[in-house]
């Protein structure tokens, strides 16, 4: 199951935000796929802070990771998962913090083992 919220708008360079969303939907879609009731939500929430800031967000409902070795997650070749249980080159996630940062926004997780994950990015408005 997919959800979006409507009206989701973002001022970026378009080749580099598409990159972005391929690596955080196929990250939710690789780490929920065993789930038959798989969720995948992509999302924002207003900031009321003196940046007025969006945060846009990912979510699923997937295998989550240990939040002791969030630290990791935006590394190159910084594997939480073994090959052998998830494919994948370990750089997803280090690509999506290269955009993200070059275009003066933030990214972060939270995910916690057997819950899913969220993926939290930022860009100027």
């Amino acid at each position: 199951q997919f959800r979006n919220s409507p009206g989701i708008i973002v001022h970026a360079d378009a080749n580099l935000v598409r990159v972005l969303m391929d690596n955080l939907l196929n990250n939710a879609w690789k780490f929920s796929s065993r789930r038959d009731d798989a969720i995948i939500e992509l999302g924002i929430i207003h900031e009321n802070n003196n940046n007025g800031e969006i945060i846009y967000f990912i979510r699923d409902n997937g295998v989550g990771f240990d939040m002791a070795y969030v630290h990791k997650l935006f590394g190159a070749f910084q594997r939480l998962h073994p090959v052998s249980e998830f494919e994948g080159t370990g750089i997803g996630l280090a690509t999506v913090q290269r955009i993200v940062r070059r275009h003066g926004g933030r990214v972060w997780a939270e995910e916690a083992v057997g819950q899913g994950a969220t993926f939290y990015f930022t860009l100027p408005m």
